[in-house]
């Protein structure tokens, strides 16, 4: 069994850090469905601005709030305004990588949703490993490994 991304958001902002709660990172549902993320499902979230790397588990907040409230401990690695990566993983053998699609929703400073984007991995003719970024409308988009272009953020 491998552990891969099972979902992303990237570039959700935090919107409050509550030390005084028992523990967990609050998020929007909508932000978590459309990333593919369940409530108490365990997270990484890697912080942007101070490069803190942290695990919780997800409950979710209000519908619509926008929300990103990191609780308990792990509200000392961030503050309100933070960019924040969080991951979900799953589990599966090797040979299931084939036509996983994890989405990658990316988010503005408001925590608005810019866009859903898709990670694709396929095998060529060859048995090699493919892997391919797709927005929503299945276009495959040129990574910054490929086109050496740091203007996108995935």
């Amino acid at each position: 069994m491998r552990k891969v991304v099972g979902g992303k958001l990237h570039g959700i902002r935090v919107t409050e850090a509550n030390l005084d709660y028992h523990g967990s990172i609050t998020l929007d549902p909508e932000h978590c469905e459309a990333a593919g993320i369940l409530p108490l499902e365990f997270v990484e979230i890697w912080n942007k601005n101070s490069g803190a790397r942290i695990s919780t588990y997800v409950i979710l907040g209000g519908r619509g709030s926008r929300c990103c409230i990191v609780n308990g401990a792990a509200a000392r690695t961030c503050q309100r305004g933070d960019e924040l990566i969080i991951c979900s993983s799953i589990y599966l053998p090797d040979e299931s990588i084939v036509g996983l699609s994890p989405a990658v929703v990316t988010l503005d400073e408001d925590n608005n949703v810019v866009e859903t984007l898709r990670y694709c991995v396929s095998r060529d003719g060859g048995g090699r490993y493919q892997f391919a970024i797709l927005d929503d409308a299945g276009t495959q988009l040129e990574t910054p490994l490929r086109s050496g272009s740091k203007d996108r953020k995935y």
